[in-house]
């Protein structure tokens, strides 16, 4: 029984998409690593609990199936902002975020940045 669950959390990663504006925080690669965590040793792996095991799958199945979307849908596809979904995955990339980071940073901290190094080069107990 835990290849056949195996198997389906298999082709959920595979049919699940990844969003490459998003490294390191997309959905699609958290779902895979915690299956490569719960599966390490692939088709013969022991579950301990198969009804939570199952429920998990079936909830990650009507997320990617959009089942709520189609339930429930939406008037118009913007949020209470106006911002389309576009206008959010611009604003949610990796690079956008990291702009906006930086300029959030303070004058002391970039000062001390650019003259030790990158703050992960700093010792912790120079910080």
């Amino acid at each position: 029984m835990a290849a056949t669950r195996y198997r389906r959390f298999l082709k959920l990663c595979e049919e699940w998409p990844l969003d490459q504006t998003k490294k390191g925080r997309d959905l699609g690669s958290f779902i895979r690593q915690r299956v490569a965590q719960g599966f390490r040793e692939g088709e013969s792996t022991q579950i301990t609990d198969p009804e939570k095991c199952d429920r998990i799958y079936e909830s990650l199945a009507r997320i990617h199936s959009a089942y709520y979307k189609n339930k429930y849908p939406r008037l118009r596809n913007t949020s209470f902002t106006g911002v389309t979904v576009e206008e959010c995955r611009m604003v949610l990339a990796t690079d956008n975020m990291k702009q906006i980071e930086e300029m959030k940073k303070g004058m002391w901290k970039k000062l001390r940045e650019k003259f030790t190094g990158k703050p992960e080069d700093v010792p912790k107990e120079c910080v």
